[in-house]
């Protein structure tokens, strides 16, 4: 049986979909930022998102390391999604947000930093969807195997 390796990475505080393939070729057009495929991450924020703060994630947000890409970013309405282990933070006098937001870069903890800098920090991060997979109709745990 061949090896089956990673098509990209989750750190351990986000959800989501996860890659796996046996096939070299399609790992590196998945993982490489110069193949820009495309991932989709719902973030649930802390605070309201102004048409501002979602102007400028569009544009590219300045980080440390440099300017990231402009992204696609809008609110959403809250997603129908599994529990989570564990829960997020509640604060009763701070409300929260969904944002749907696609890049084609895979800077480190690069959704993270870019809603933080907007000043809408992260609180749990669901990457929905790799280029033309996604999580749609799985829950935590199941798998199945698509064909290229």
């Amino acid at each position: 049986m061949p090896a089956v390796y990673p098509a990209g990475r989750l750190d351990k505080d986000s959800e989501g979909l996860l890659l796996l393939t046996d096939d070299g070729r399609l790992q590196a057009r998945i993982a490489e930022p110069r193949y820009k495929t495309e991932k989709t991450y719902f973030a649930q924020v802390e605070g309201e998102p102004d048409p501002q703060a979602l102007e400028a994630l569009r544009r590219g947000v300045k980080l440390k390391d440099g300017m990231t890409k402009p992204v696609k970013a809008t609110r959403i309405d809250p997603p129908n999604l599994w529990e989570r282990d564990p829960p997020i933070r509640f604060r009763k006098n701070v409300p929260d947000s969904w944002i749907s937001l696609s890049i084609s870069e895979g800077k480190n903890r690069q959704v993270r930093r870019m809603t933080a800098a907007v000043g809408l920090p992260t609180l749990r991060l669901v990457r929905w969807s790799v280029g033309e997979w996604s999580v749609d109709g799985l829950v935590p745990g199941e798998w199945r195997e698509v064909t290229v």
